[in-house]
């Protein structure tokens, strides 16, 4: 009891004695030991570090995670040491909700098959940002949270103490000076003078053993940095992967929809041939004003609007062919295309071409004109104007 007592009194007196050295420090009245600058430049580099650091790791966490209730469920579960629950992408929410929809209005129906295709697409792109989140969180935000909650607190603890060092070896020196003075003023030897000493030379010794572990964490920052740099290669490598597969699936379903689209409309752009079939569904305003009126029919001849009759087979010579007389329309170009052949135009995006349509042609394809140039262009790349 009485050991803890005077331990208790002896930690009261340290503390007294580096608050009142602070604080004579804050009002200029008592030096102050200086790091060297090597020393301060590798604090800065430090504490820019963590500054830094925290703030990718936050804002990484949002781009992962925009739900700021579903981060702090996942901050809970990861203090407590819990696994952090499966949770439903909202990708893959939104696929079950087209694939629902499209068992009420019909899975034959145009509609309903449209919802199958795109909810199946958006539980692929689902799945794609669940395997993203997770190769990001373990091979990004884990090494950074690591280093926060622990090179970083080590080194937060040792230049604590290395204040506290410093602190003590700065009162020493004020006490040494004030002995000395009281000596001079006794023109004698104290005693005072002595322990004075004796005691600088202790804090000393511990301040430059502290400065010294101090100096050696504070250096391994380097080393974060270049544990930090492979960390983010491996960030941008799942982020490319994960663009590269939502770009491949949006590929995927724009080809599947082209082809869905042009059986929807085929009736539109060049007449249906089976005049007892049902009439096609009428189209949204925005793709209504899109269509091209038909042209008529023609008796099978050997030619078509003066084009060989190779047009229903596939094969097409542009230069043999000339637009009709009427159902020219202007279409504005949405994206560029690289034409595949000679039959084919290629595009560039937002220029404006003359479109129309040939009996016998695929549904999916028109033929396009640019001044003197000609050639098949997909219906899908297209917006057809009024």
């Amino acid at each position: 009891m009485e050991f803890n007592v005077k331990k208790l009194a002896s930690d009261a007196g340290v503390f007294f004695s580096r608050a009142m050295q602070f604080t004579e420090e804050k009002l200029g009245q008592a030096e102050k030991t200086e790091l060297d600058a090597h020393f301060e430049n590798l604090l800065a580099r430090a504490d820019c570090t963590k500054n830094w650091t925290e703030k990718i790791l936050r804002q990484t966490e949002v781009l992962l995670q925009p739900n700021p209730s579903a981060r702090v469920e996942e901050f809970l579960y990861e203090k407590l040491d819990r696994k952090v629950p499966s949770r439903v992408t909202n990708g893959e929410l939104l696929a079950q909700y087209m694939t629902e929809a499209a068992n009420d209005f019909g899975p034959g129906t145009p509609y309903g098959k449209t919802l199958i295709k795109v909810g199946e697409t958006q539980r692929r792109l689902g799945a794609a940002e669940r395997e993203f989140i997770h190769s990001a969180s373990i091979n990004f935000l884990t090494p950074l949270r690591n280093f926060l909650e622990g090179d970083w607190r080590t080194i937060s603890k040792e230049r604590r103490i290395l204040q506290n060092r410093r602190l003590d070896l700065d009162a020493c020196k004020a006490r040494l000076k004030k002995a000395k003075a009281a000596e001079a003023k006794a023109a004698l030897w104290s005693d005072e003078v002595e322990k004075a000493e004796h005691e600088l030379r202790l804090t000393q010794t511990e301040f430059d053993r502290q400065a010294e572990v101090t100096r050696l964490l504070l250096e391994g920052i380097s080393s974060t940095h270049v544990n930090h740099l492979r960390c983010l290669h491996e960030f941008v490598e799942s982020q490319t992967n994960y663009y590269a597969q939502c770009y491949q699936f949006m590929l995927d379903l724009q080809k599947q929809l082209g082809g869905s689209k042009g059986e929807l409309f085929s009736g539109t752009f060049v007449g249906n041939a089976d005049s007892t079939s049902p009439a096609a569904a009428p189209s949204p305003p925005a793709v209504a004003a899109a269509t091209l009126p038909a042209v008529p029919t023609i008796p099978v001849v050997p030619t078509i609007g003066g084009v060989p009759n190779t047009v229903a087979e596939g094969v097409l010579n542009p230069n043999e062919v000339k637009p009709p007389t009427s159902g020219t329309r202007k279409a504005r170009v949405l994206y560029d295309y690289e034409a595949a052949d000679s039959t084919e135009l290629a595009l560039l995006a937002d220029e404006m071409i003359t479109v129309y349509s040939l009996p016998g042609m695929d549904p999916d394809w028109l033929i396009g004109e640019r001044g003197n140039q000609k050639g098949k262009v997909p219906v899908t790349y297209l917006e057809l104007l009024s």
